[in-house]
């Protein structure tokens, strides 16, 4: 039995405390250093890279490991890792609990499947930059790991939690030294790629004057949004919070079941399995709504217990602790031979993530390209979250169909893109045959997308 002034019971808290008081701190600077305010970095980003910096420091004066002293319970490092790793699902199962009006017309239903195609096709474009770029590094580099590059899609395309999931794969499973860190560091210049184009995008549209820098964008919450109709009341016999909580923790709960059945009955997928949390979240979340749904059809249940504005303040907290502990994480000595390669890597998917997405938006949404591209670009680097940001910019009351595009691509991306993350167990042995079929399913996906001026070109 633990003392309760021990570090073992302490450590935790700690470690939370410095997470949530980084992200005030770096809210805080966000809003009174304009610098700050006009690089469009993600307030979560900049408290994660405050912390590393405190990290860097801390480990040059004391040649110790900041967060793995006993005052964060002596083995802080691995704590940041599974607090990115489980608020990447949670983050994704209360977003899919939102609710979502399923009446689209067809212009919007064709809309919503080519933002998911032009998903699906940018995590191809990174994955073969990527993987080609990794490739001629490992005949320059003695032992360097060969499929690196795919890491570049999971850190820019999907994100601090895929590209943790898939960097301690290919560490745990292939050898990778420092896998891990090599892909959080790759979801951290993914941010700043993020960032820096489209504040330059922003500028060059500023230029056009086509838009103007203001202060920051707030728009105003209107009560049918706080309470939906026939809901459980915000501080009933059970408060509300604590109902979507516990709908959200008990859905992970589910997942996790499943997780362990396929992990004993497949023991050589495991690590594969538990990869993908974030996925059978997101297919109990559908499960439980759809049986949440019944329920209340049946007249067993007469109240509605999810709450979209809950759910959504719930994902948008994950997310937030997802970044900053996954920027933390973030182990630079073991990353110290590898910085060129790196640099290669994030300037690459900067440019290739920028321009593609820049000649889809062009090309298949006249009525609104630069919301579109702004926010395809910033979620193809960083998270939604971060795309919404540039959104907000140049869209700040939603007027275009920008935003619904980002939530409802999901489901198409998701099925499109599925095959794509079995390609990356297959890259460490076989990355030649990986960088030929990603190549022609980014045919394909281009193929749908402009499937409508293919087949006018044939018919004429």
């Amino acid at each position: 039995m633990s003392n309760f002034w021990d570090n073992s019971v302490w450590g935790f808290v700690c470690m939370c405390a410095v997470i949530l008081l980084s992200l005030l701190l770096a809210n805080g600077l966000k809003r009174t250093v304009k610098v700050l305010q006009r690089s469009l970095i993600p307030t979560s980003v900049l408290g994660g890279l405050m912390l590393l910096l405190l990290s860097w420091i801390y480990r040059k004066i004391t040649g110790n490991v900041l967060f793995d002293t006993a005052f964060f319970g002596g083995n802080g490092m691995n704590t940041l890792e599974i607090i990115t790793y489980h608020a990447l699902a949670l983050g994704f199962i209360a977003s899919t609990f939102r609710s979502q009006n399923s009446r689209l017309s067809k212009e919007r239903q064709r809309d919503i499947l080519n933002t998911g195609t032009t998903t699906v096709a940018s995590y191809l474009i990174q994955a073969i930059f990527g993987l080609l770029i990794t490739i001629i590094a490992a005949m320059l580099v003695k032992d360097f790991f060969v499929a690196a590059g795919l890491l570049l899609p999971f850190g820019y395309g999907q994100g601090t939690g895929q590209a943790l999931n898939y960097g301690s794969i290919y560490e745990a499973d292939y050898g990778f030294r420092g896998g891990r860190s090599f892909g959080l560091t790759i979801a951290a210049c993914g941010f700043l790629s993020a960032s820096i184009g489209g504040v330059i995008w922003l500028n060059i549209l500023k230029k056009r004057g086509k838009y103007q820098w203001s202060d920051e964008k707030g728009a105003l919450i209107r009560e049918n949004e706080i309470q939906g109709e026939n809901e459980i009341p915000m501080n009933g016999a059970l408060d509300k919070l604590t109902v979507q909580i516990a709908i959200v923790i008990g859905t992970y709960f589910l997942a996790y079941l499943v997780m362990l059945l396929l992990g004993t009955l497949v023991p050589g997928f495991r690590s594969v399995v538990y990869g993908f949390n974030f996925l059978f979240g997101v297919l109990a979340a559908i499960l439980v709504k759809k049986i949440m749904g019944l329920l209340q059809k049946a007249k067993i249940s007469k109240r509605e217990y999810r709450n979209s504005f809950l759910m959504t303040r719930i994902s948008n907290f994950c997310f937030d602790i997802m970044v900053v502990a996954g920027v933390a994480a973030i182990r630079l000595e073991v990353l110290s031979g590898y910085w060129w390669i790196i640099l290669i890597l994030a300037v690459t998917g900067l440019l290739v993530t920028f321009f593609y997405n820049r000649l889809i938006a062009v090309k298949l949404f006249p009525d609104y390209t630069e919301e579109q591209f702004l926010a395809m670009y910033g979620m193809l680097t960083g998270t939604a979250s971060t795309g919404v940001m540039l959104l907000r910019e140049v869209d700040p009351d939603f007027r275009t169909p920008t935003a619904d595009n980002l939530v409802y691509q999901n489901f198409p991306a998701m099925i499109l893109g599925f095959p794509i993350m079995l390609l990356a167990n297959l890259a460490p042995t076989k990355p030649w045959l990986v960088l030929a079929i990603a190549g022609g399913l980014f045919i394909v996906m281009n193929l749908i997308l402009f499937r409508s001026r293919i087949f006018r070109r044939i018919k004429k």
